[in-house]
């Protein structure tokens, strides 16, 4: 019977109340059965008073001049098809004398003359153990001897006053059985029809009522996995104890979340810092040997007999180093970086750099770049932030692929620098997404998840905004950055 118990409150309740309004309809069935059968004798002794009383009357004279034959014909009358109209009809008539001996009946052979009544059985027997009573006795005595099919209805026979003698009308409970089974076929449908219409009515209510107790447990159930949701505000909009209970909860869940939050700020600010500290120690040991090789590309270029091709290469390697020295500074200090504006080499090395790793992986690379002889943007740090996306994109897009540039101003505010790269890789679930720009979180295999972090820097450094989504199948990171003192949207074009 545990199981029972052990239900889901989806099944429990609508279950435990179809059978409260089974037994309910069971009950109130029995007691209209009861009463219909009460009804049914009330309406027999009705009748049978009626009767016994024409018979009383008439057959007393009988008795007073010992006319049984007279009598017989008396008795026997309401017995006669003719006559017998009723619904409800008399199985026998005994007429008894004051001596409880049977004067006359209307069945000699069952019931044979001038027998003791107690000598007819049982019922007989017990009927009279009643007449035999002092007085006191309301009439018409009924009697329903226990486990006997007949019921029997008793008169006085009087004259003046003198009894003479009793009138017994016994009636079979045969009889009732139409009438019986005719109620108990309207109670029984009546009631079918009550189940077939309250069943499904409580199924539903019973399962609506239980369905945000059953969220509420699952989502709990989930709790250790992962933060819980809250529940959906249309769910149960109440305020009784369920309500205040699934208020709580939500309540609970703003907290746990809260919780959680402040939790990934304190990991994420003591992963930063020792991300700071990494990054301090390995500037050191940058810029030392980084300043030599500065000073070294200076020194050849000052020299008037280099070859063109030698020399293009030499400011290549300037802008890479200085690149390098930027970015180290952008990473180190939280101040605006001061280096010379954005102009269309920068464009073309970035694309000299990327361009073996495009043609490695057969990537087809669609390069959309407008830009004036300059633009108010620190070149070395747009740079940075232009290479770690494209190398990102061309290693996340599949073979025989492709990767989009647009870089450019936008219309609607020209003081805005954006920036969008687009890969056909794989998409990114919202799990990335949440954490796509925090430092050692890769989205993809080998990688050490440092790249998109130092873009975010820089960036932010430059008080910008970056952003990732997937559209439209590909997936798409977008870099918002101001050329002025006026802060820019971060809404693609």
């Amino acid at each position: 019977m545990r199981w029972l118990f052990n239900l889901s409150f989806r099944h429990k309740i609508p279950l435990w109340t179809s059978f409260l309004i089974s037994f309910s309809i069971f009950i109130v069935g029995a007691a209209l059965m009861t009463r219909a059968y009460e009804d049914m004798k009330s309406a027999v002794v009705i009748s049978a008073d009626n009767l016994g009383h024409t018979l009383a009357n008439t057959v007393a004279p009988t008795l007073l001049h010992d006319d049984v034959w007279r009598a017989f014909e008396i008795v026997r009358s309401p017995l006669r098809a003719e006559i017998a109209k009723t619904p409800v009809q008399v199985d026998a008539v005994v007429v008894l004398t004051r001596e409880h001996k049977v004067f006359v009946s209307s069945d000699p052979d069952a019931l044979p003359m001038l027998s003791e009544a107690t000598a007819l059985g049982p019922d007989w027997e017990r009927l009279g153990e009643y007449l035999r009573a002092p007085a006191g006795i309301k009439w018409p005595l009924v009697l329903e001897p226990a486990g006997s099919s007949y019921l029997y209805v008793a008169l006085p026979i009087t004259d003046k006053d003198a009894q003479l003698g009793h009138l017994v009308l016994r009636y079979a409970k045969s009889v009732f059985h139409p009438w019986f089974i005719d109620t108990l076929w309207q109670g029984l449908a009546l009631g079918l029809l009550v189940l077939a219409v309250l069943i499904p009515i409580n199924w539903y209510w019973g399962g609506r009522m239980a369905k945000p107790l059953v969220d509420l447990a699952q989502r709990m159930g989930m709790m250790m996995e992962k933060p819980p949701e809250p529940l959906p505000p249309d769910l149960y909009p109440y305020h009784d104890e369920l309500g205040q209970l699934f208020q709580a909860y939500d309540r609970m869940v703003l907290a746990l979340r809260d919780k959680a939050a402040l939790e990934n700020e304190m990991v994420k600010s003591e992963r930063l810092a020792a991300i700071g500290q990494l990054t301090a120690g390995i500037a050191h040991e940058i810029n030392n040997p980084l300043a030599g090789l500065i000073t070294v590309v200076d020194t050849l270029k000052l020299r008037r007999d280099l070859d063109p091709r030698v020399l293009r290469n030499l400011e290549l390697i300037d802008r890479g180093l200085m690149q390098i020295r930027d970015t180290v500074a952008a990473l180190l200090v939280q101040t605006k970086v001061q280096a010379r504006p954005l102009n269309p080499h920068d464009l073309e090395d970035i694309r000299t750099l990327i361009q073996p790793q495009v043609g490695k992986r057969r990537i087809r690379l669609d390069w959309s770049a407008t830009m004036p002889a300059e633009l108010p943007a620190p070149a070395s740090l747009v740079r940075q932030i232009l290479i770690n996306l494209l190398l990102n994109a061309v290693q996340a897009a599949a073979e025989d692929g492709h990767v989009s540039l647009w870089l450019g101003r936008r219309e609607d505010v020209e003081s805005c620098l954006t920036i969008i790269v687009r890969n056909d890789g794989e998409l990114l679930g919202d799990e990335q997404l949440s954490h796509l720009f925090e430092p050692f979180t890769s989205t993809r295999a080998g990688g050490h998840g440092l790249g998109l972090w130092v873009t975010y820097q820089i960036v932010t450094q430059l008080e910008g905004r970056i952003a990732a989504r997937n559209i439209d199948g590909e997936v798409e990171f977008v870099v918002n950055l101001p050329l002025g003192d006026s802060p820019c949207s971060t809404a693609s074009p």
